[in-house]
């Protein structure tokens, strides 16, 4: 369920934050990352797919290579366009970029001081995440149960 700009146009206000999110896959593909929002930030205690905001002149490629250096420690070397998700909050209105990461360098590390765990696509549901990684998060549980039902 991959996704491009081309693809999948959006309609969008100017005034928007772009922000890049990363799946992340254990080795067997079983399970994801997230990361805790801190303390103090817009949905604080919420759970997400880890990434962060453009910087001014960037590509989302180089932010999302960026953010996860910074946050978790690891040098993407290949990813691919996933999903782009528009939502508006009262306060803000998102433009949520998220890429499925194929391959990293790097042993997966907080490095915030935020908490990281690994779940599964049947473990979502458990944890609050905020409502823009929503449709996100449905698409990563719908291709897993298709994984599930192809296996022999």
């Amino acid at each position: 369920m991959r996704n491009t700009e081309a693809d999948n146009p959006l309609l969008i206000d100017e005034d928007h934050i772009h922000v890049v999110a990363a799946i992340i896959w254990n080795p067997d593909r079983s399970r994801f990352l997230i990361a805790q929002r801190q303390q103090g930030k817009h949905l604080e205690h919420h759970w997400e797919l880890p990434g962060g905001k453009l910087e001014a002149d960037e590509s989302p490629w180089q932010a999302l290579r960026r953010e996860l250096v910074e946050e978790i420690n690891i040098e993407v070397t290949s990813a691919a366009p996933y999903m782009r998700v528009y939502h508006r909050y009262p306060e803000r209105n998102i433009l949520l970029d998220t890429w499925s990461v194929d391959e990293y360098r790097g042993q997966v590390r907080a490095r915030e001081q935020q908490a990281i765990t690994w779940i599964g696509p049947d473990e979502i549901d458990l944890y609050p995440f905020p409502a823009a990684d929503i449709p996100i998060l449905d698409a990563i549980r719908c291709s897993a149960k298709a994984e599930i039902q192809r296996l022999p």
